[in-house]
């Protein structure tokens, strides 16, 4: 009877978390209140004399969780690599890249495009700020990529992808956050998704030069195509200028983290320090900079905090039903073997996806399947990574995408919701094809952490 009433309580809960999130209230709060309303009644049921495990002794272990959340070493990285994205944002070190590499790629079918591609590789190594990222493509190359001739659908699915892509290329924050519920280390979770990420930014670069070649007149070349040898020249000379600074700072960071010179909080902060130094080098770093950087990771880091104290209360009062052991056991239960399994997992994760965030998702779900990839045996972090990939789509997918609002935000007008919902519909396929060939290919997010230690 006890057990059947936290299954129901455990069933419940989800319910009520649902219908409070399309209520609109914040994320963070709607986590915590859940908690502390199962809590209560709970404690209600219990001077009832019904039995039910949650009650306010269940708050009491949040205190506790929150302290060890709080002092967790493993997530002073966090704000860092948030202020060192921010700092890099504001230097302008991205826009002069974009200016060279339009300069030196704008002349063929689907250069602007494939131009989108690398400079995005390139802040998501140096920044992994998907909003900065966005905004920045959005508000540069948009506006050419439309004055070009660009069919918008491939216009703004580029710049939405492009942009998405620093959510996994290290160093990224989700992988940060991601450590601590998988029982990961930071070093090793950056080392596995180096090829996932550039798997899925040679999956954008192979469609958008198959397409372009197939249908130029989607992606024609830059309008005004007067360029000599000399000119060709000096735009390579000036792509190389604006890409040796991100590259050295990258070369820095990552590589201080992969030899093993230093740990990843470490490195978050020569990250930190680096892009500061960039900026003052390009005369870009003054007291309203400062300001407005540290306000922006201030922000940043409370809204990622906020939610994972939320998510401490939810979990912590689940985990007091039972909830564990109630998903352990049905999905235990399928008909599956640990790759069935696993492939349930990630369609799960696709359509949660169109619901919540990523940082909702981590917190939440990443806890809850801890426990299953142990006992099946599946190598953890393989299974992380197929689920920061899998977290990739929740970007793109509407109706809770952020990269759609983003670039809505921010886009030219006359592009429409429309646009956006039609143009990513084939990054997002790409997505889930980069996801298939990780899930075959388990070696291309363990050969690399494997090799280095």
């Amino acid at each position: 009877m006890e057990g059947d009433l936290n299954v129901l309580f455990v069933g419940l809960m989800f319910a009520t978390f649902v219908v409070l999130l399309l209520s609109g209230y914040p994320v963070a709060w709607v986590l915590a209140g859940t908690g502390v309303i199962f809590a209560v009644t709970g404690e209600i049921l219990n001077a009832q004399g019904i039995p039910v495990d949650a009650d306010f002794r269940s708050l009491g272990l949040v205190v506790n969780r929150i302290y060890g959340t709080m002092s967790n070493y493993g997530l002073v990285p966090l704000p860092l690599f948030v202020f060192m994205g921010h700092m890099l944002d504001r230097s302008g070190i991205a826009g002069d890249l974009l200016r060279a590499m339009q300069a030196l790629m704008g002349r063929l079918p689907g250069g602007l495009a494939l131009a989108v591609t690398l400079l995005g590789v390139v802040l998501a190594a140096s920044t992994g700020i998907i909003g900065a990222s966005i905004a920045l493509l959005g508000t540069l190359a948009l506006p050419a990529m439309l004055e070009d001739g660009y069919q918008p659908e491939l216009a703004v699915g580029t710049v939405a992808a492009a942009g998405c892509l620093g959510i996994l290329i290290p160093p990224s924050i989700m992988l940060v956050l991601m450590s601590d519920p998988m029982q990961l280390s930071v070093g090793d979770l950056f080392m596995g998704a180096v090829f996932p990420g550039l798997l899925l930014a040679a999956l954008y670069l192979g469609y958008l030069i198959i397409r372009c070649r197939l249908q130029p007149h989607l992606a024609p070349p830059h309008s005004d195509p007067s360029g000599s040898e000399g000119a060709g020249s000096a735009a390579l000379g000036g792509v190389i200028r604006a890409l040796l600074p991100p590259l050295g700072l990258i070369f820095v960071v990552l590589g201080s983290i992969f030899f093993g010179i230093v740990s990843p909080s470490e490195a978050a902060g020569v990250g930190a320090l680096g892009a500061s130094l960039l900026a003052v080098a390009r005369r870009r770093l003054d007291r309203r900079i400062v300001r407005e950087v540290s306000q922006a990771t201030a922000r940043t880091t409370s809204f990622i905090f906020a939610i994972f104290l939320g998510a401490t209360c939810f979990s912590v009062v689940l985990r007091e039903l039972g909830g564990d052991e109630v998903i352990e056991s049905a999905i235990t239960a399928l008909p599956f073997g640990p790759s069935g399994i696993v492939v349930c997992l990630m369609a799960l994760v696709f359509l949660l996806g169109f619901f919540l965030d990523w940082i909702e998702i981590t917190l939440i779900v990443l806890p809850l399947v801890e426990p299953i990839t142990q006992s099946l045996g599946i190598d953890k972090l393989w299974f992380t990574m197929l689920v920061a990939v899998c977290l990739q789509t929740s970007f793109l997918t509407p109706p809770v995408g952020f990269a759609l609002f983003y670039l809505k935000g921010v886009a030219p007008p006359g592009i429409e919701l429309g646009h956006i919902y039609r143009g990513i519909v084939p990054f997002v396929l790409l997505q889930l094809l980069g996801l298939a060939a990780l899930f075959v290919w388990p070696e291309l997010v363990t050969w690399l952490p494997a090799v280095a230690f």
